[in-house]
């Protein structure tokens, strides 16, 4: 599986196993790490090593896959039940590593069924390959639905925008937009091309990007080190602005729409996402811009009613006390090492002995969401402001 973005985030096959980019190394240099087993892949999910919902469920299937494939090599399986249940145990100690992302929930559930359901009438070596093909597909199927989250999403911005538009400002002509995006939502947290900012680089592909704005997106800083560096990879037009910055860049106009991911989206249509993401949708709101987010449906949670059950991860304060980033020279210029790597160090920039609050996700909620945008379309709300997600999964 190849994609034609910045970098690939998930490199995999039977002979070679699973490799994922070390995110936490970007933009400063590109290292791909093993993954050669469910603690390997428990560690770099938590890490942050890779993430993004859809990339935290696809990894976490292929790690299975890994390890349950070498243990199969090495006999160590006797009957398919086994199987089931290393995949079972797997996906238990999975899901422990970040709680909020609803995808790598919804791969465990349909993956350890299935498996239950085909071990109980094959054997070991059917159960095993049965649970490839299904892991691989994921990694297939991922980057067929962005790009279709792609298509419509661009489709969807535009006719938004030039709704709006044609009120207030028709003697303008207004051929493509200026989109701003929070976090990355990119081929870094998918298996290619990226969901919101798939949808900016449709945009770009069709002419009709006049400007994309990405947020730095505190404290772990995605937006600055991946989202930037996927837009000057591709040469889109990009700027990168301050998370406090976004009030002032929409009152000067220069904002036609905003789009996120999602990593869960509750029946109703209540979105969590990377913290800062809800102020984005207050102010857009303020500013009349209209406000999208773009999610595969395997990040749509039917069971949740609303947003406020969503469990919110709390990540170390570490992350908001301490600065991670690239020696710099007297010059500016960043600082290599005797083999011409980059040196990368950790500053401390918070008081000694302050208290941190540091929710990694916050809740947006379904009124303040202009449409929801998946693989199968645009999702508008009723009349009402409501939105029925159920919808999309009624010819499931």
């Amino acid at each position: 599986m190849t994609s034609t973005c910045a970098r690939i985030a998930i490199r995999y096959d039977r002979e070679h196993g699973l490799q994922i980019l070390d995110q936490l190394l970007l933009p400063y240099q590109s290292v791909y790490e093993a993954v050669a087993s469910v603690n390997d892949a428990h560690s770099a999910i938590r890490q942050m090593k890779v993430r993004g919902a859809p990339a935290i469920a696809i990894v976490a299937a292929l790690s299975v896959a890994v390890e349950l494939q070498r243990r199969y090599v090495a006999g160590e399986w006797q009957q398919a039940a086994d199987v089931a249940r290393f995949v079972q145990a797997s996906f238990d100690h999975l899901r422990t590593s970040r709680p909020t992302a609803v995808n790598l929930f919804r791969a465990a559930d349909t993956l350890t069924r299935d498996i239950h359901d085909i071990a109980t009438t094959s054997n070991v070596a059917a159960t095993v390959e049965a649970y490839l093909a299904r892991a691989e597909q994921m990694l297939a199927d991922d980057l067929a639905d962005n790009r279709q989250v792609g298509v419509h999403g661009a489709a969807a911005l535009l006719q938004a925008c030039h709704a709006s538009t044609a009120s207030s400002r028709a003697d303008e002509a207004r051929p493509s937009i200026a989109v701003l995006t929070h976090c990355n939502t990119g081929a870094l947290a998918t298996a290619g091309f990226g969901t919101a900012l798939g949808i900016i680089r449709q945009l770009h592909r069709q002419g009709q990007l006049s400007h994309a704005y990405c947020t730095e997106t505190r404290p772990y800083a995605q937006g600055a080190r991946l989202t930037a560096y996927e837009l000057v990879h591709e040469d889109i037009p990009a700027t990168l602005v301050g998370d406090a910055m976004v009030g002032a860049l929409m009152q000067a106009g220069r904002v036609d729409a905003v789009v996120v991911g999602a990593d869960r989206v509750a029946a109703n249509g209540d979105t969590a996402n990377k913290i800062g993401t809800y102020q984005l949708a207050v102010l857009a709101a303020h500013h009349n811009v209209p406000f999208f987010v773009a999610a595969p449906k395997t990040s749509i949670d039917r069971q949740l009613p609303d947003g406020s059950s969503i469990e919110i991860e709390e990540r170390p304060g570490c992350e908001l006390t301490d600065v991670r980033g690239a020696a710099l020279r007297e010059d500016r210029t960043i600082a290599v090492d005797e083999h011409g790597r980059p040196m990368l160090q950790t500053i401390r920039v918070a008081a000694p002995n302050i208290h941190v609050w540091n929710p990694g996700f916050d809740v947006t909620p379904a009124s303040l969401i202009r449409a929801i945008i998946t693989e199968q379309g645009a999702v508008w709300p009723d009349e009402q402001g409501r939105y029925d997600m159920a919808q999309l999964f009624t010819n499931a």
